[in-house]
C-alpha cells in the first residue's frame, strides 16, 4: 500500500507531466506544418516579377506554347508577393528562373500590377533593355508602379525578371538585336502591340499602352481622368499648336498623323471592336502599316464632336469618342527638341517620344541624353582617359544678324564644325571623350522640300538643334576598323555636365585651358598652370606638344579648352592623318529639303574650308549624289 499511496500523492504532478508532453507535441507539429507551408511560399515568392542580376536556364525552357493566352491557366502566384514587393526589389539570387509558362499574359497577371483599373504597358527586344529600364524608371520616380512590361524575346524577359521590373512573355521569339524602323521585323512589332491590345482589354482594363523610346516626365494618370467619356486618348505627329494650354488638341485642326506611340483605352464596346477590327487588318495583310492602319479605321468617320467643351470626337463608325493629346505636352520629338513648344507656353510637359529623330535607335538615345533624361550607369559619367570639352565660339553675326537662309544655315553650321573637327582630332590625339558642344541651326530639317521651318510652328530661328540634324549620330557610336578610320573616338551629349548624375569627384577634377598667341607674355608650352588652376596653351601647337605638355594632366578628369580655333596643327603621321580624315567624312550627313527640287539634299562637308568657292547647293546630276570625297 506504500508504494500506491505513494503514487495517490505523486498524481497531480504526473498530470502536470503528461500534459506538458501533449502540448510538445501540439506545437511542434504546427512547427513542422508552418515550415512545409512557408517553404512553399519561399518557392512562390520566386516566380513574382521582381529582379538582380543572375543567370538562369530560361533560354532551354520550351517556348514554343502561344504566351498571350486568356484561356490556358497558368501556376497560381503568390499574389502578395507579386503586389506589394516594390518595383526593381530583386529576387533571392538562391533562386531559380521560373518557368517561362509562369509569364504568360492572362487576366490575373495583368490585375496584380493594375492600381485603379488602369495598367501602363510597354513592349520590346532585348535591344531597347535600356530604354525600357529607363521608361521603368521614370514612372518609378514618378510614384507609379502599375506597370508592364512586354519581353518580346526570352532574353529581355529573363533580364528584366533579375532586376525586379514586371514583365510578361510575349511569345514574339524576336530577334535580340535593333530591327531598325521600316524593316519586316519592325513592321511585326507594331502588329504585335495591336494583338497586346486586343488581348488587354477583354479584361476590363484601362491600358496605357506607349513606346519604349518615350518617356514619361509627369504622372499622366490625373490628366487622363479628366476625360472619363474617352474610348481613346492618342498622341499625334502635329507640330502645330492648336491649344495654348493644356486642353486636348482641336480635333478639326489636327491634320497630322495620330501617333500610336502613346495613347489611352478604355475596355468599352467601341474601343474593343476597334481593336479587334484594327488587328484583323493587320493580319489579314502583312504591307499595311500599323499606325497607318489606325489613321485608316479611326478616320472612316470623323465627327461630330461629342460635346462643345471636351474637344471630344466621334470617330471610327460613330459610336467611338476620340481625342487628341496635346502635341505641347505629350511631345513629339519635334515639338519637345526642336520647338520647345511646351516652354514657349509656358507648360509641363507630360512625355517625349523621339519622333522626327535622324540617326536611328542611336539618335533617339542621344535626344533623351540631350535632354537629361536618358538613365545610363555610372561608368558612362566617368569615361576611361577622362573627359575633353571646349567653349564654341560663334561670332554673332553668324548666329543672329541677317536672314535665315540655305546659305546663312551652312554658313553657321561649317564655322561649329570645323572647330568640332579640331576637336575631334585633339580627343583622338589625347585619348579622350569628346563632349560635344551645343550646336545652333538656322534652318529645321525635315524628310521633305520645306521653307527653313514650318508653316505656323514656333520654331525659333535660330534654334539649339539636336545633334543628329548634323552629324551620323550612328556612325559617330559604331565601331569602325581601326586599320581604315584609326582609333574610336568617344563623345558625350552636350548636356552632360549639367546633368545631376554626374559624380562631384568628376566635375571637380577640372582643367582650364586657355589658347594663347605664341611668343606674348606667359604664352609658353608648359604644364605650369597659373594661381587660379588655368593652364595658358600656344594656338597652332604640334603633336608632339599637346603629349608632352598633357600627359602631366592624364589624371584630370575634365580637361576644357578655351576655343579650338587653331588650337592644333594636325597628326604628324600621314597615315594616321588620313586614317582620322576618312572617319570624319562620315561623321556628318545632309541636311533637307530645298522646296520643289529633286534632289533637294545638300551634304555638309567636313572639309568645306579646304574647297575654294565650296556652295551649299543640292547634287546637280545622279552622279554628284554621294558624300562629299
Amino acid at each position: 500500500m506504500g508504494w500506491r499511496n505513494a503514487f495517490d500523492n505523486s498524481k497531480p504532478l504526473f498530470v502536470a507531466v503528461y500534459a506538458t508532453v501533449i502540448v510538445g507535441i501540439l506545437f511542434s507539429s504546427l512547427y513542422v506544418i508552418s515550415a512545409i507551408y512557408s517553404g512553399k511560399a519561399a518557392a512562390f515568392s520566386a516566380t513574382s516579377l521582381r529582379s538582380n542580376v543572375g543567370s538562369s536556364p530560361l533560354e532551354q525552357a520550351n517556348v514554343s506554347q502561344p504566351a498571350i493566352a486568356q484561356a490556358v491557366p497558368t501556376p497560381k502566384l503568390d499574389s502578395r508577393n507579386l503586389s506589394t514587393r516594390p518595383i526593381w526589389e530583386a529576387p533571392p539570387r538562391t533562386k531559380k528562373m521560373p518557368p517561362l509558362k509562369t509569364f504568360r499574359l492572362t487576366k490575373e497577371l495583368v490585375q496584380q500590377r493594375v492600381a485603379d483599373n488602369i495598367v501602363i504597358v510597354t513592349f520590346g527586344n532585348y535591344a531597347f533593355m535600356d530604354f525600357i529600364l529607363t521608361w521603368v524608371k521614370h514612372l518609378t520616380d514618378l510614384g507609379l508602379s502599375n506597370i508592364l512590361i512586354g519581353a518580346m524575346d526570352t532574353k529581355l524577359l529573363e533580364a528584366l525578371y533579375w532586376k525586379g521590373v514586371p514583365v510578361f512573355d510575349m511569345g514574339s521569339h524576336m530577334s535580340t538585336i535593333d530591327v531598325g524602323w521600316g524593316s519586316p521585323t519592325f513592321h511585326k512589332m507594331g502588329r504585335e502591340k495591336v494583338i497586346l491590345i486586343d488581348s488587354i482589354l477583354p479584361y476590363g482594363f484601362e491600358l496605357l499602352m506607349c513606346d519604349t523610346d518615350m518617356v514619361w516626365l509627369k504622372n499622366p494618370l490625373p490628366y487622363l481622368a479628366h476625360y472619363p467619356e474617352a474610348d481613346v486618348l492618342t498622341s499625334s505627329d502635329l507640330v502645330v499648336p492648336t491649344v495654348a494650354d493644356d486642353r486636348l488638341d482641336i480635333w478639326q485642326q489636327v491634320h497630322a498623323a495620330y501617333n500610336i506611340g502613346i495613347f489611352h483605352w478604355r475596355p468599352t464596346e467601341p474601343a474593343k471592336k476597334l481593336a479587334k477590327e484594327w488587328k484583323d487588318m493587320l493580319l489579314a495583310d502583312d504591307k499595311i502599316w500599323d499606325q497607318n492602319g489606325f489613321n485608316d479605321l479611326v478616320r472612316k468617320q470623323l465627327g461630330p464632336s461629342v460635346d462643345e467643351e471636351s474637344e471630344l470626337v466621334y470617330a471610327y463608325d460613330g459610336s467611338l469618342k476620340l481625342g487628341i493629346l496635346p502635341a505641347s505636352i505629350f511631345c513629339s520629338g519635334h515639338t519637345y527638341f526642336v520647338q520647345a513648344m511646351y516652354q514657349q507656353l509656358r507648360l509641363e510637359p507630360y512625355a517625349v517620344h523621339t519622333t522626327f529623330q535622324y540617326a536611328g535607335t542611336d539618335g533617339k538615345r542621344h535626344r533623351l541624353r540631350e535632354g537629361m533624361v536618358f538613365y545610363d550607369p555610372p561608368e558612362y559619367y566617368d569615361a576611361p582617359g577622362g573627359f575633353l570639352s571646349f567653349k564654341p565660339s560663334i561670332p554673332k553675326i553668324l548666329l543672329l544678324e541677317g536672314k535665315h537662309t540655305i546659305e546663312s544655315h551652312f554658313t553657321l553650321v561649317n564655322y561649329q564644325i570645323k572647330q568640332i573637327r579640331t576637336a575631334l582630332a585633339i580627343a583622338s590625339l589625347l585619348n579622350r571623350t569628346l563632349v560635344m558642344p551645343p550646336l545652333w541651326c538656322r534652318l529645321d530639317r525635315l524628310w521633305f522640300g520645306h521653307p527653313g521651318v514650318l508653316e505656323g510652328s514656333m520654331t525659333r530661328q535660330p534654334f539649339l538643334c539636336p545633334l543628329d540634324h548634323v552629324f551620323e549620330v550612328n556612325i559617330m557610336l559604331k565601331e569602325l576598323p581601326e586599320d581604315e578610320f584609326g582609333p574610336q573616338i568617344n563623345i558625350r551629349e552636350y548636356s552632360l555636365f549639367d546633368n545631376p548624375l554626374m559624380p562631384k569627384q568628376v566635375k571637380e577634377s577640372w582643367l582650364e585651358v586657355q589658347l594663347c598667341q605664341e611668343g606674348i607674355r606667359d604664352c609658353l608650352a608648359s604644364n605650369e598652370t597659373s594661381p587660379s588652376g588655368v593652364l595658358r596653351f600656344p594656338k597652332r601647337s604640334s603633336e608632339e606638344t599637346f603629349k608632352t605638355i598633357f600627359s602631366s594632366f592624364k589624371d584630370v578628369k575634365v580637361i576644357q579648352f578655351s576655343s579650338m580655333q587653331d588650337a592644333f596643327l594636325g597628326f604628324a603621321d600621314k597615315i594616321r592623318e588620313e586614317r582620322f580624315r576618312n572617319r570624319m567624312k562620315r561623321y556628318v550627313g545632309i541636311w533637307c529639303c530645298v522646296a520643289e527640287q529633286t534632289p533637294g539634299h545638300i551634304y555638309y562637308d567636313m572639309y568645306w574650308d579646304e574647297k575654294p568657292g565650296w556652295k551649299p547647293i543640292p547634287p546637280q546630276t545622279p552622279q554628284d549624289d554621294h558624300p562629299p570625297t
